[in-house]
């Protein structure tokens, strides 16, 4: 067979009368009981949700007129690893949406990929965001270079701006948990074909996809004082190893050097 399908019956609600069914379809086929003149076709990596819904015709008096079923289809978001990512690029034409923080975005990010945040800067100025504002950049933004953000308000609506909710979008981040959170928010406003890309571009390696900026898009959430630890300690061992033998094979200048050394 050249495709493969497995339909499989999630849930059924008595009340409502709903049967969800969840397909799995390995290549691209048409659902042989899905009538023709619906034209649905299912692509790699795709999974989707079938909906029957029966609804019941009530008149006057409580009589039944009769029930009317409607089917539904619902695609689930995929998630793809970084080879899968660049043929649905390059073979079904998804779009790349980048989720992260301008910061990451302006160190490296996928040629010609659209930016669109779903945290941004926090810059309020209340009492307890300028506290907590303080504190996030003594630690985290200080040693990791995280900057205090806050959710974007117009994110789903700045997606809408620029794409149908029809449109293929390739969602990406830098360890693969906004994009999650991003895909669910645009679910939910009616996009229908989502995928992202599994553990973010942390996990790409050089070369899958063409990059602009300074680094490397796997370097690009790197920042603070972590960047430089390995060089700080390089610098240290070599100061410790250095005194430690000039202290060996020099000790009558070293015990000099102490004594010259301002007491508390």
């Amino acid at each position: 067979m050249a495709g493969l399908c497995c339909i499989m019956p999630l849930s059924s609600r008595r009340m409502s009368s709903v049967m969800f069914y969840k397909i799995q379809v390995s290549k691209k086929i048409q659902i042989p009981h899905i009538p023709p003149t619906l034209g649905v076709i299912f692509s790699n990596f795709r999974a989707s949700r079938l909906m029957f819904e029966t609804r019941t015709m009530v008149g006057a008096g409580g009589k039944s007129l009769g029930s009317r079923r409607n089917l539904q289809i619902k695609a689930e978001v995929d998630f793809v690893n970084a080879e899968e990512a660049k043929k649905l690029v390059a073979v079904e034409g998804y779009a790349i949406v980048d989720v992260r923080d301008k910061f990451q975005y302006s160190r490296a990010h996928i040629k010609s990929c659209y930016h669109v945040p779903l945290f941004i800067e926090n810059q309020d100025n209340d009492l307890g965001t300028v506290i907590k504002r303080t504190m996030h950049n003594n630690f985290a933004g200080l040693f990791f270079g995280l900057p205090f953000t806050k959710l974007n308000p117009e994110f789903v609506q700045s997606v809408k701006s620029q794409f149908s909710p029809e449109s293929k979008l390739l969602l990406v981040c830098q360890e693969g948990l906004r994009s999650a959170a991003a895909a669910k928010q645009l679910e939910q406003a009616g996009f229908a074909n989502i995928a992202c890309l599994t553990s973010g571009l942390q996990t790409a390696k050089p070369g899958i996809f063409d990059s602009v900026g300074s680094i490397e898009l796997q370097d690009a959430g790197k920042a603070g004082l972590v960047t430089i630890q390995g060089k700080i300690s390089a610098v240290l061992g070599t100061v410790l190893i250095c005194a430690f033998l000039f202290i060996t094979f020099f000790p009558e200048q070293a015990e000099k050097l102490l004594q010259m050394a301002p007491s508390g």
